[in-house]
């Protein structure tokens, strides 16, 4: 991601922002160079509302590669869902393909190594969000999770369905921070086409409740 986005990184910049929350020596930093912003401003940019900024695309893409390194790695304490919604108000979707590839290879990186770890830094509920939101879609990141057969994998959906299946939240689950992604449909029928050994009987049952109710 770095190399993709020197181009952006190594530009001048110039920020503007809330002078109320922020001050000069903060807005001054978040000028400079990308990798020398403090990491509690990048918290900051990561979760701080659009209209704190004078031009908020400008500053979240310049500062994306320090935001997904330190979420992916756990260092990042902000909802995992508020990220991927910046991202969609950022519109990394009209940025320079290099950026936008790069992006999708952290993604898909991200995703398989969650999948192979248990217990990770963090659930992996809060990777799928983060991912599906950003991309509109939690197909492709499903199959990669049906395909992969290993007991890290298995442990997580445990644990994912229990998170989802908690005070019937399937019947109705969204992903991102303002409830971009309807999941439950998407969830459902991944969910039911999975073969039998992958979901313990009693979620099963419940999510099979869910389903044909």
């Amino acid at each position: 991601m770095d190399a993709a986005f020197a181009p952006l990184a190594e530009q001048p910049f110039t920020v503007g922002g809330c002078t109320y929350c922020y001050t000069d020596t903060d807005l001054g930093a978040l000028a400079g160079p990308a990798h020398q912003v403090p990491e509690e401003l990048i918290s900051f940019v990561a979760s701080e509302s659009t209209d704190h900024w004078d031009d908020f695309t400008a500053l979240y893409r310049r500062m994306t590669p320090r935001i997904v390194r330190q979420l992916a790695t756990g260092q990042l304490h902000v909802d995992h869902g508020l990220v991927a919604s910046r991202l969609l108000a950022a519109g990394w979707r009209n940025w320079t393909m290099p950026e936008q590839e790069a992006l999708e290879s952290v993604w898909h990186a991200w995703w398989r190594s969650a999948l192979h770890e248990y217990p990770g830094t963090e659930p992996v509920t809060g990777v799928l969000e983060t991912i599906s939101v950003s991309t509109g879609s939690l197909s492709p990141w499903l199959a990669v999770w049906a395909e992969t057969r290993t007991e890290a994998a298995g442990r997580h959906l445990s644990d994912a369905l229990d998170d989802w299946l908690f005070e019937g939240r399937l019947t109705d689950l969204r992903f991102g921070f303002y409830n971009e992604l309807h999941a439950t449909s998407e969830l459902l029928t991944w969910l039911l086409s999975l073969e039998e050994d992958r979901i313990g009987a009693a979620q099963l049952i419940e999510v099979e409740r869910i389903a044909y109710s």
